[in-house]
């Protein structure tokens, strides 16, 4: 092989090595979760062009570092939601939105309340729980609004 030949295979592979450390090094660069959001069970796409009121309350509760993660438990909603709509009257025309939600055990005192239409709220809290009804209280189910 000649100089040129072996000066090339040296600078590819220099490139190579600094390539594959860059990804390596990559993990570093991503945003830390919380062990909460790390550990999940399941994941549900939430609809955000059915239930745009609803899932823009998700989404904005999520990114103003609430949960993603909701853990069921069922019997514990009543409760939650007694918790987190304290202070919160209810208002002609509107449902008061709750995220995490009241089934979430990471509800209650200190969720994130919005007041939104009953048609989105009600046909969301529906759809939510038809798509949770097979996972028993405990599950951790993570949500992406999409």
């Amino acid at each position: 092989m000649s100089t040129y030949g072996k000066k090339l295979m040296a600078s590819l592979f220099i490139i190579i090595a600094c390539v594959l450390g860059f990804i390596g090094h990559a993990a570093f660069l991503a945003p830390e979760k919380t062990e909460a959001e790390a550990n999940y069970d399941a994941t549900l796409y939430f609809p955000l062009d059915r239930y745009p009121e609803t899932g823009d309350h998700i989404r904005d509760a999520i990114a103003a570092s609430h949960s993603s993660v909701c853990t069921i438990d069922r019997d514990g909603a009543e409760a939650n939601r007694e918790e987190s709509l304290k202070g919160y009257p209810t208002k002609t025309g509107y449902d008061r939105d709750e995220w995490p939600m009241a089934m979430c055990e990471e509800g209650g005192a200190g969720a994130d309340i919005r007041y939104i239409s009953p048609s989105d709220n009600r046909g969301a809290g529906s759809w939510v729980g038809n798509q949770l009804e097979q996972y028993p209280d405990g599950t951790r189910v993570q949500f992406i609004v999409q």
